[in-house]
């Protein structure tokens, strides 16, 4: 009976270390929407993969053509505020001559929109140029060739500081802090910077992260060398280093970027933000830089006498090609880098295929469609041309909603299952596209993968069509408030068909 007694202890105590382990697992998504463009959720693939979209090509934006714009004109930031999309970018002039870089007086430029897709550049009268204000200048000092304001989401940020920004660089002692109450009229908010460790000859950025409940930046380094006002010996890769802070003046917590699978590339701009529909999750659309060299490829790459003159004053100015990636974090330092380009440089053409194409502007925001009827959707802003003339321009990019990486199932169909979680929320919404004969379909799990009478794969009804918000049905139910708290598991089934996100609601919205 002792040994008996002794057998049953141990059993129980054994369920009991099972129960807090799966229980320490499991991950609580609450009523978040979750994207697949990480792996942090998913626990198996089996017949499907991730597959990383690319943004579909759209007009010109914006043309930078000004007297006081030109072909160095470049990064871009874009913020959608209420009903007006605010664009920032660095106005001046860029060229090669007799074997010399030339480079234009800088200054930073305003423009905007009503729909995000045409940008207008308004007479401000605040910056003299050339013995006029009549210009779309807000600023013309100490941070000017690196500017990057954002719209704070801090809810104890003052009404002087609604708009802040860190800008400058190694040379002028780092980067200091702006503020501003309207988005165009900026001041510095010391005047000592608030970061001085780094190269930040880049586009460097900072934002409130609403999750963690701190300021993130993100700032140009090397991997090795010196970059500092006095001695500028880079080496190594051009990297990203991030700091935190909580009164966006006293910065620390300093760690260079790790990468989850990636070889070591050379990262420009990193363009790094929380997505605006699930802020938790962190996106980065940074530049990739590559020297190539000379070969015969390169010679059929457009203007190759315009190509060889740059080259003149440096190897790298007709040889190296820049095109944007795709990375996400959900801790702001360790990122999941997609190793394929998320924007090529595209079918050959004039003003492509070169160095300073498709830096994308910081960051994403929701436009309407062109599309009568159709949902909205995302645009992304890229460079287009330079180095050649007295003008380049920004090109405006689409893509569904959620739409950078689904789970794609192919016409065998298989399965997605995830890593044991807790939601919050009554109905089950789903991003997703089908072929006309492909089908979508969600079972519950408990956290051991035993399927949930009632909501298992073959109680639910397929899911087909093309929306960016369906309520799923298992027989004629879409309540699954009765499995909210708990630890459960979702197996997604996928045939000719992609998955994009899903999210937890409160209400039913069956569309």
């Amino acid at each position: 009976m002792k040994l008996l007694y002794l057998a049953v202890c141990c059993v129980v105590m054994a369920i009991f270390a099972w129960s807090s382990a799966q229980a320490g697992d499991v991950i609580d998504i609450g009523s978040r929407r979750e994207l697949f463009i990480d792996a942090a959720l998913i626990d198996s693939l089996e017949g499907v993969e991730r597959k990383l979209h690319h943004p579909v090509p759209h007009d010109i934006a914006i043309t930078h053509d000004a007297p006081w714009e030109g072909a160095g004109s470049g990064y871009h930031t874009v913020i959608k505020d209420d009903d007006v999309y605010r664009m920032y970018y660095r106005g001046s002039a860029l060229g090669v001559k007799d074997g010399r870089l030339i480079i234009g007086k800088q200054v930073y430029c305003y423009a905007e929109s009503n729909d995000g897709i045409n940008f207008e550049k308004p007479n401000l009268g605040l910056v003299e140029y050339n013995g006029s204000k009549e210009n779309n200048i807000i600023w013309d000092g100490v941070g000017v060739h690196n500017f990057a304001p954002f719209l704070d989401a801090n809810p104890d940020c003052s009404p002087e500081a609604q708009f802040k920004a860190l800008a400058g660089t190694a040379k002028e002692g780092g980067l200091f802090a702006f503020k501003s109450a309207d988005g165009i009229h900026w001041s510095l908010m010391q005047e000592e910077p608030v970061v001085t460790e780094g190269a930040f000859d880049s586009q460097n950025l900072a934002f409130w992260d609403p999750t963690a409940g701190i300021y993130r930046a993100f700032f140009r380094t090397f991997t090795k060398g010196v970059t500092t006002g006095n001695v500028w010996k880079p080496a190594g890769y051009r990297a990203v280093r991030a700091a935190t802070s909580k009164d966006f003046l006293s910065w620390g917590d300093e760690a260079d970027l790790t990468y989850e699978d990636s070889p070591e590339e050379h990262i420009y701009t990193n363009q790094i933000a929380p997505y605006f529909r699930a802020p938790h999750i962190l996106i980065g659309l940074p530049t990739r830089y590559v020297e190539r060299g000379w070969s015969p490829s390169m010679r059929k790459l457009p203007q190759l006498n315009h190509r060889e003159m740059r080259s003149k004053a440096h190897l790298r100015y007709g040889t190296a090609l820049t095109e944007a990636l795709l990375m996400t974090s959900r801790d702001g330092v360790h990122f999941e880098r997609w190793n394929e380009a998320f924007l090529r440089p595209g079918i050959q053409r004039p003003e492509t295929w070169q160095y300073g194409q498709h830096y994308v502007g910081w960051h994403a925001v929701e436009t309407e469609s062109s599309l009568p009827g159709a949902p909205n959707e995302l645009s992304f802003y890229s460079s287009e041309g330079g180095w050649t003339g007295d003008s380049n321009a920004v090109r405006r990019y689409t893509l569904r909603l959620d739409g950078f990486v689904s789970v794609n199932g192919n016409s065998r169909g298989g399965t997605m299952t995830t890593k044991p979680i807790q939601f919050s929320g009554s109905r089950l919404q789903l991003n997703f596209a089908t072929s006309a004969v492909g089908s979508i379909r969600i079972g519950f799990q408990t956290a051991d993968g035993t399927s949930i009478d009632g909501f298992g794969l073959s109680d639910c009804s397929e899911v087909f069509g093309d929306s960016v918000e369906r309520t799923v049905v298992w027989g004629d139910r879409t309540d699954v408030s009765s499995l909210a708290g708990r630890p459960v598991r979702l197996i997604f089934e996928v045939s000719n068909g992609d998955l994009y996100s899903f999210q937890f609601i409160g209400t039913d919205e069956s569309k």
